[in-house]
């Protein structure tokens, strides 16, 4: 076996500006396998990290850290938020998710989380589906997301959480308890986002779609009589809602400005590109359900969906996503402060609690 993995050094990672005082980023190869990929390990005060396993093309290695820094972070921050003992992590492999995949890449990556011992439990995530989650399984035990070990697949459970964090927003922001007569952009047509447009549909919102694959736009357009739109003009369009089901870093100095819509919630990760930009939202008067906050069902479906566990219990526990966010929204209105500062507070506050609960 040429499996290696190695740990970054704080005096390597401190040089990218989202290093939280991440506890272990390891990089790992496997030249037979024509494997490169990172873990990244964020916090574990609430218990073993758990965050999804993403395949992307980056243009850079450092890209990739980029990814991995950030999306672990935000997995403390949603694990927090969705009262899971968990912590936070994110693996990154780098390669492209159409042409580079094989078990033999799958099966060497899952060496890597195994030899971890549990520090880190990984899922789907872009790029990765549940098929490569059981080949995955087949070296570690510490691959979650499929039927053998839980409820499978949890894109669903994402896009439940997004639709009722989505109706919190309305409520909120219009007073409305349905979508009738609202339109929504919905940017991204994977897995999650194809879903989440066929809840907003069928609760009566128009809809505007586009994705970098035109397949995707075309059965949209098809199954919700929607409008296409290019995928870097979405949240341009004329519409209520903005809903990001891409990639992270669309929520811009540049972008925000253009920005049409009065609310923008959707199920993408790391959305902000920095964090002013959740002033920039609230200033311009757009209510923003932050990505962490909404986007949580799917691992909660992870984390609770284990064999032996009641659906109906798991299912609840999403759709609790849209009374956190009615808090995360209530409570901004009254300090007068950004709702992704608030959602921040709340998971520091329960992050804090744990750490003084294991120091006593």
């Amino acid at each position: 076996m040429s499996l290696s993995m190695n740990m970054l050094s704080q005096s390597q990672l401190s040089g990218f500006s989202d290093f939280d005082d991440h506890q272990t980023v390891y990089t790992i190869r496997d030249d037979a396998a024509a494997l490169n990929a990172l873990i990244a390990i964020h916090d574990t005060s609430l218990g073993p990290a758990m965050g999804g396993c993403r395949m992307w093309k980056y243009d850079a290695h450092d890209a990739a850290i980029v990814d991995a820094l950030r999306l672990s972070r935000g997995m403390t921050c949603k694990n927090a938020l969705a009262g899971l003992h968990y912590g936070g992590g994110k693996a990154v492999i780098i390669g492209d998710p159409h042409s580079d995949k094989s078990n033999d890449l799958f099966h060497a990556f899952g060496r890597a989380v195994e030899s971890l011992s549990g520090q880190y439990i990984t899922a789907e995530d872009v790029g990765i589906n549940a098929d490569d989650m059981a080949v995955m399984s087949e070296t570690t035990a510490y691959a979650r997301g499929t039927k053998t070990n839980g409820l499978g697949d949890p894109s669903p459970y994402t896009a439940l959480g997004v639709f009722h964090g989505i109706l919190a927003a309305v409520r909120h922001r219009f007073g409305a308890t349905d979508l009738t007569g609202l339109t929504a952009s919905v940017k991204g047509l994977g897995h999650v986002g194809m879903r989440v447009a066929a809840k907003l549909h069928l609760a009566g919102a128009r809809l505007i779609v586009s994705d970098i694959n035109q397949a995707n736009v075309d059965k949209a357009v098809k199954a919700f009589a929607a409008r296409q739109t290019e995928a870097d003009e979405a949240h341009r369009a004329d519409a209520d809602l903005f809903v990001p089901c891409a990639l992270g870093g669309g929520l811009n100095a540049e972008t925000i400005p253009q920005i049409k819509a009065r609310i923008v919630a959707g199920a993408a990760n790391n959305q902000l590109a920095e964090p002013d930009d959740a002033t920039r939202l609230m200033d311009r008067g757009i209510l923003y359900a932050p990505d962490y906050a909404i986007n949580a069902g799917g691992v909660i479906a992870v984390a609770l969906g284990r064999p032996g566990s009641k659906v109906s219990d798991v299912t609840a526990k999403v759709e609790a996503i849209g009374a956190t966010l009615a808090a995360i929204f209530t409570r901004a209105d009254l300090e007068n402060r950004p709702t992704a500062e608030i959602a921040d507070r709340l998971a520091q506050e329960r992050l804090a609690a744990a750490r003084a609960r294991a120091a006593a």
